[in-house]
């Protein structure tokens, strides 16, 4: 992690009314430069495998961070939620449905919600939110390596 992300942890942070931790500036920097990771891909990238921060302090700045509008958490089905630091944009994910690999994707059609329900229900439509589903180009190649193989 290096000082200018830090700096600018610090800063989203005191921004959003939130007390400025070393484990919360060490979240959201490892999350800039590792978007949609798991909570135990933070805790390990963050130092919890040093003993240097618990499992639960990171679920407990990643809650916080959600809360406060830092950090958006994604949960595709089957698979454990993810966290990235991209927020309050109108974009998309592509999700692998074998290794978990996510990707953003941008909406093709512009101003939240770039999709709307034929029946609304009388719900006033802020966003839609879209997952789309298959294999990252590694899985995908490896499916056909073992069709080619006969497995």
């Amino acid at each position: 992690m290096d000082a200018g992300s830090s700096k600018d942890a610090a800063e989203l942070l005191r921004s959003a009314g939130l007390r400025v931790t070393g484990p919360r500036r060490r979240v959201l920097s490892w999350l800039e430069q590792h978007p949609h990771s798991t909570a135990d891909a933070v805790w390990n990238g963050v130092g919890g495998d040093t003993g240097t921060v618990s499992r639960q302090a990171i679920y407990d700045v990643l809650r916080a961070c959600e809360a406060a509008g830092l950090v958006r958490s994604i949960q595709p089905a089957g698979h454990p939620a993810r966290f990235e630091r991209r927020v309050h944009d109108n974009h998309h994910h592509l999700v692998c449905r074998n290794c978990g690999r996510t990707r953003d994707i941008d909406c093709v059609v512009g101003d939240a919600p770039c999709l709307t329900p034929n029946e609304d229900g009388g719900f006033e439509v802020e966003e839609a939110e879209i997952v789309f589903w298959g294999l990252c180009p590694s899985c995908s190649t490896a499916k056909g390596a073992s069709a080619v193989a006969g497995e």
